[in-house]
This record gives C-alpha cells, structure tokens and sequence, in this order.
C-alpha cells in the first residue's frame, strides 16, 4: 500500500545534526497519520508521500524546515518566586506566549531568584539529518481521521 492521505504511516527514525552526531532515536515504532495533519513535519510528509514499506530516506532539513528558526523574542526571565517549588533545571512549564497562545516553556537556568526559561523547541534553530525508514503503511480508521491522529499500538492511546 502506498502513503498517501489518511494513511497510518510506521516509521524507524533517528535524527542527527548536520555533521551526522546522532540526537535522538525511535526506541520503537512511531505511527502517524499522513495527509496535512501536523503529525510529523511538512517536509517528512512530502518525502515519503508515495512510497511503500520498506522505503528508506535521509533528508538534511533547514533549521526552518525542521523545529523552525529560533524566537528570542520566546525568552523569558521570571521572579523564582512566581515558580511552584521544586523548579529544576531542564524542566517544562506551560505558560503563555506573548500572543495568548499555551506555550511550552524550558527551565534553562536559575540564577539566584531569577528563572530563565525558553519557550523554542530545543532544536530550533538547528538543520538536522532524518534518516528514516517505512516498516508499515495501513488505512486509517474512520475515528483515527476524525480524531486526527492514530490510535492504538505506538499511536495515541485516549
């Protein structure tokens, strides 16, 4: 079966930085609806629109391809005392962007009573290597489109 709009789309990944010194990799499966639906980024979708299981791939991503170019307008230095207790370094918070909009917010750094946090993915600003593999490609369910998402063994679970 070929990817293609509303497909559920199971991948091995691994991502690196631009000189190939790894960052992350898949432990496991990782499932994602194909077709628009901001599950994975754009231009994954685009590579492996078509293909069928067993298609490999290496895209190098510009920074804004990937988690986009870095904010510092995100940056945020905040009295200690406007924390829950506990706050550590390497932490996440939600908060509110300058917009309104929920923000997630890093704990970079706490100096004295000051926290300083940064609301940009933590690989902004980065071109990355995605090397990718197609393991699976099946229909998605009727609930899985309505839902956006895929549901069930290395999806997400209600």
């Amino acid at each position: 079966m070929k990817i293609e709009k509303n497909t559920a789309v199971t991948l091995q990944f691994r991502v690196a930085d631009s000189n190939g010194k790894l960052i992350e990799e898949s432990d496991g499966p990782m499932v994602y609806l194909h077709g628009g639906y901001g599950n994975t980024l754009p231009k994954i979708e685009e590579a492996l629109d078509g293909q069928i299981a067993g298609y490999a791939v290496t895209l190098q991503l510009k920074a804004e391809d990937a988690f986009g170019l870095r904010d510092e307008g995100l940056l945020r230095s905040l009295p200690k005392t406007q924390f829950p207790p506990g706050v550590k370094v390497g932490g996440q918070l939600e908060g509110h962007s300058e917009d309104g909009r929920m923000q997630v917010f890093h704990v970079m750094k706490i100096k004295g009573d000051t926290v300083l946090l940064d609301g940009n993915h933590p690989l902004a600003g980065k071109e990355l290597r995605f090397i990718l593999k197609v393991t699976d490609v099946r229909l998605a369910s009727e609930e899985e489109i309505s839902h956006q998402h895929v549901h069930g063994v290395h999806g997400h679970h209600h």
